[in-house]
C-alpha cells in the first residue's frame, strides 16, 4: 500500500511538472512574441528615420548646396546636365503599415529637361543631352523593374497569416562633381531577418553615358588586380583592429568562399575626393551581420593608370 502511495505521489509530481512546463512554455512564447513586436517596431522606426534622412540628403544636394555657395552654384550652372538637365523626383510612394507588414517605398526617377548651349557649344551639348536622356531612361527602367519586383513579392505575402515582412526603397544623391553624377538606390527586405542591397548609377556628364568601372582606367591597365589586392589589405587591417569585423579571406577550411577579385560588374562610385569606392552588398564578401561594406581605394594605388581626370 505504501508503495502504491509513493507511486501515486510520483505520478502526481510528474503530472504537475508537465503542466508547469506547458505554462512556462506558454509564457516564454508570449514573451518571444512581445519581443518580436517590440523589435519590429524599433526596426520600423529606424526605417522611417533612415528614409527621412535620405530624403533630406537629396534636398541638400539639389537645393541647399547651390544656394549656399556662389562658386558651386556657378560651376553647376556651367554644366548643362547638372545645371539645367538632371532632376531626381519620386514617381511612386508606396506605404503600408500593418500589424505584421510594413512598407516604405519611394521610387526615384531621373528626369531630364532640354539642355542649353550657344555657338560652338550648342552642337556638343545637344548630343550630350540626347545621350543622357537615353541613359536616364535605361536607369529608370532598371529601377522600376527592381522596385516593382519587391512590391509585388510584398503584396503576394500580405494574405499569409504567419511571419513578418518589411521592405524599404529609397535613394540618395551620393556625389555631384563637374564630371560625374551618382544616384544610389537603397533596397531593404526583411522577413524574420533582413537584408540590404544597393545599386549605384553614375552618369559621365561629359558624354551623357553611364559610367563603367573600366572607363576610369587606361586601356590594358591592371586595375582589377591592384584594387582587389588593396581591398584584401584593408580587410586584414580591419579584422586585426576590430574582432567584430570578419571577411571571407584567407580561410583554409572554405577557400571557395574567400574573396578573390572584383569584376567589371562590381558596384562602385566616385566620392568627393574623386577616389574610387568599391561597394559590396550583404553576404558578398562577409557574413550578413556585417551589412553592406565599402572600400575607398587610395589615390596612390591607381593614380598612374587612371584615364584623363
Amino acid at each position: 500500500m505504501e508503495n502504491q502511495d509513493e507511486k501515486l505521489k510520483e505520478l502526481e509530481k510528474t503530472y504537475k511538472g508537465v503542466i508547469m512546463s506547458e505554462m512556462q512554455l506558454m509564457r516564454v512564447r508570449r514573451s518571444i512574441e512581445k519581443a518580436k513586436r517590440e523589435k519590429r517596431q524599433i526596426r520600423r522606426n529606424l526605417l522611417i528615420k533612415r528614409s527621412a534622412s535620405l530624403a533630406a540628403a537629396v534636398v541638400i544636394a539639389f537645393i541647399v548646396l547651390p544656394n549656399t555657395s556662389q562658386r558651386v552654384a556657378y560651376a553647376m550652372s556651367r554644366i548643362p546636365i547638372i545645371g539645367n538637365l538632371v532632376e531626381v523626383v519620386t514617381v511612386r510612394d508606396y506605404q503600408y503599415d500593418g500589424e505584421r507588414n510594413f512598407a516604405d517605398v519611394k521610387v526615384p526617377e531621373l528626369v531630364l529637361q532640354s539642355g542649353e548651349g550657344t555657338g560652338e557649344e550648342k552642337g556638343d551639348t545637344t548630343l550630350v543631352v540626347s545621350t543622357a536622356k537615353q541613359t536616364a531612361e535605361e536607369i529608370n527602367a532598371e529601377i522600376k523593374e527592381i522596385t516593382e519586383k519587391l512590391v509585388s513579392e510584398f503584396e503576394d505575402n500580405l494574405d499569409e497569416e504567419w511571419g513578418y515582412q518589411d521592405i524599404l526603397v529609397d535613394s540618395q544623391v551620393l556625389n555631384t562633381t563637374e564630371r560625374y553624377f551618382t544616384l544610389k538606390l537603397i533596397c531593404y527586405q526583411g522577413a524574420g531577418s533582413g537584408a540590404e542591397w544597393d545599386y549605384y548609377y553614375t552618369i559621365d556628364l561629359t558624354n551623357g553615358q553611364r559610367l563603367a568601372l573600366e572607363d576610369l582606367f587606361i586601356d590594358g591597365a591592371d586595375y582589377k588586380e591592384r584594387i582587389s589586392e588593396n581591398i584584401k589589405e584593408q580587410m586584414r587591417e580591419q579584422m586585426a583592429q576590430d574582432e567584430n569585423k570578419f571577411y571571407w579571406l584567407d580561410d583554409e577550411d572554405i577557400p571557395e568562399w574567400n574573396f578573390q577579385s572584383i569584376t567589371d560588374e562590381t558596384a562602385f562610385y566616385l566620392n568627393e575626393r574623386d577616389n574610387v569606392v568599391i561597394c559590396f552588398n550583404e553576404g558578398d564578401v562577409a557574413p550578413m551581420y556585417m551589412g553592406c561594406v565599402q572600400f575607398e581605394i587610395p589615390d596612390e594605388i591607381i593614380n598612374d593608370i587612371r584615364s584623363e581626370r
